[in-house]
C-alpha cells in the first residue's frame, strides 16, 4: 500500500492534462512499475545488478519453453542458443538466481533437502581451525626471534625451518652438537618467557 502510494503521488505530479489521456490510464502502469521495482530491488536476499535480476526471469521463462518443447531440462547451450546470448552469461544467471533466497545457518535441515535429523547448517559449515592459535604467537615471536644474536636466529633456522639434527648444525656452523644444545636451549627459553610476559 505504501510504496503504491509512491508510485501514486509520483503518477499526480507527472501527470499532464493537456495529453488528453484520462488520470487512472496514466496512473495505473506509473503505480505498477512502482510496485515490481520495490518488489525487484527488496525481494532478493543478496542484491545482484538488475541485469542479473532480469536474467533470472528471462532464463527462468525460456526453461519452462524449453523443457515443454525438448520433453526434458534443457542444457547451458540449450538455454543460450534460445535467449540469443553467451553460455558464460546463462551460467553468471543461474548462479546469481542463487541469491534470491537464502536459508538461514539455523535452519534445520527438512526431509526434502535430505537431512532430516541432522545439525543446522551452520555446525555443518564451519570446523575448528587449530591453526589459528599459532598465528598469534607466530606475530609475537617475530619481533623477539629479530631480536635475537645473528648466530642464534641462524640456529633456529637451522633446526626449524630446515630441520636439520643438532649434530648436522654443529658441522654446519663449526660447533659441537652439545654447543648447539645449549645456544637452543637458552634460545628457546628466552622466547618462552618473552611470550609469557606479553600474556
Amino acid at each position: 500500500v505504501q510504496v503504491g502510494t509512491i508510485g501514486l503521488i509520483k503518477a499526480i505530479d507527472r501527470f499532464e492534462l493537456s495529453r488528453g489521456v484520462e488520470f487512472p490510464t496514466f496512473a495505473m502502469p506509473t503505480i505498477i512499475g512502482e510496485i515490481k521495482r520495490f518488489f525487484r530491488d527488496t525481494s532478493w536476499s543478496v542484491h545482484v545488478p538488475r541485469r542479473l535480476q532480469e536474467l533470472r526471469l528471462d532464463l527462468a521463462r525460456a526453461t519452462d519453453t524449453l523443457s515443454q518443447r525438448l520433453d526434458r531440462a534443457p542444457t547451458v547451450a540449450e538455454l543460450a542458443e534460445e535467449l540469443g546470448i553467451a553460455p558464460e552469461e546463462v551460467v553468471e544467471g543461474m548462479t546469481a538466481s542463487n541469491a534470491y533466497t537464502a536459508s538461514s545457518l539455523d535452519a534445520q535441515p527438512t526431509e526434502e533437502d535430505g537431512g532430516g535429523g541432522e545439525a543446522a547448517l551452520a555446525d555443518r559449515l564451519g570446523y575448528e581451525d587449530n591453526g589459528i592459535a599459532g598465528i598469534e604467537y607466530i606475530a609475537s615471536l617475530k619481533p623477539m626471534i629479530a631480536s635475537l644474536p645473528s648466530r642464534e636466529r641462524q640456529i633456529l633456522s637451522l633446526r626449524f625451518v630446515s630441520g636439520m639434527t643438532q649434530s648436522e648444525i654443529g658441522e654446519e656452523l663449526g660447533i659441537s652438537q652439545m654447543h648447539v644444545s645449549r645456544l637452543l636451549a637458552r634460545t628457546l627459553t628466552r622466547l618462552r618467557q618473552g611470550l609469557t610476559l606479553e600474556e
